[in-house]
């Protein structure tokens, strides 16, 4: 063991003109407010998760007044809860050193779960033996801590990584038509549907068969013949309605002013259903008699043939 010395050294940034913390701008943290600021490592580490959590002005723990201190309480319990929140953590260790640099920073070290080798004052020394965990894993932590902070006031400056698509980038690089996708790494009940969709999909249309129709009829296009026959039955209803209305005008009694003819003389309009003419289309007499229009005269509404 090495000697005591007689005087300490200074640590970094004892003067805050040249201390780092100070100096450094908004956009190296994942989160800042008015009074603080937590910074992430410059890149992934052997731990789910190590953050630093700093004050923005230029003190160290003992120096601080009494809101900050009061603050530091707030935000140390509720950064510890974030960071607990990720998935695969089980404890978060927190630390204040203070030897390396005069500027206050607070040490959020996340413990594996499931990890009980690493419990103890030994985490921070397991976080460089053990590999790094995957980037895009670290950054989407990151944009979910700084994300839970923010919705306590402050601004989240961490994004969550880009979505990695592994699409082909060009058309003849496709798979051909009923090629069964890989379903090694998909749930059971997903790959037999999937594998049941694609095998129906790559069947061929048996000889003979007709051509599929949509539902306006043109063939080639996926329709549904319940449609078909539904529409069809439809327009022969319409066709003995209005059969039923010409019978009913040819028994209309004729007198003075009443009109006469069969259903079959009288104008019907196009897109009225079952041929019944409107009260409009019904001739009106010129000799004075009663009228049949729909309004009547003399305020009592008339009525067809005199019924």
């Amino acid at each position: 063991m090495q000697d005591p010395v007689a005087t300490e050294p200074p640590r970094k940034g004892e003067d805050a003109n040249d201390c780092v913390a100070c100096g450094a701008p908004d956009q190296a943290y994942i989160w800042v407010s008015e009074r603080w600021r937590v910074r992430a490592m410059e890149q992934p580490s052997g731990l789910p998760m190590v953050l630093i959590l700093e004050s923005r002005s230029h003190l160290d723990l003992g120096d601080l007044p009494n809101l900050l201190a009061a603050e530091l309480g707030v935000m140390t319990v509720r950064l510890e809860k974030a960071i607990r929140s990720l998935d695969g953590v089980a404890r978060v260790h927190v630390n204040r050193w203070g030897d390396g640099s005069a500027h206050l920073h607070m040490w959020f070290l996340a413990r594996p779960y499931g990890r009980l080798q690493l419990r103890g004052t030994f985490l921070s020394l397991w976080d460089d033996i053990l590999p790094p965990i995957p980037e895009a894993q670290w950054r989407e932590s990151l944009a979910l801590v700084a994300a839970w902070l923010a919705e306590f006031g402050g601004t989240s400056l961490a994004a969550p990584p880009r979505i990695d698509w592994q699409s082909p980038s060009r058309l003849d690089q496709m798979p051909p038509a009923g090629t069964l996708p890989d379903l090694s790494t998909v749930e059971p009940e997903v790959a037999a549907v999937v594998a049941a969709t694609t095998t129906a999909d790559a069947q061929p249309a048996r000889p003979g068969a007709p051509p599929p129709t949509g539902d306006n009829g043109a063939p080639g296009a996926p329709g549904n013949a319940a449609t078909v026959k539904a529409g069809e039955a439809t327009e022969h209803d319409h066709g003995q309605r209005g059969a039923g209305g010409g019978a009913k005008g040819s028994e209309g009694a004729t007198g003075s002013g009443a009109a006469t003819g069969s259903g079959a003389d009288r104008p019907t309009g196009e897109g009225r259903s079952g041929g019944l003419p409107a009260a409009t289309d019904i001739p009106v007499p010129r000799d004075g008699g009663q009228s049949i229009s729909a309004g009547g005269t003399g305020g009592t509404p008339a009525t067809p043939g005199g019924r």
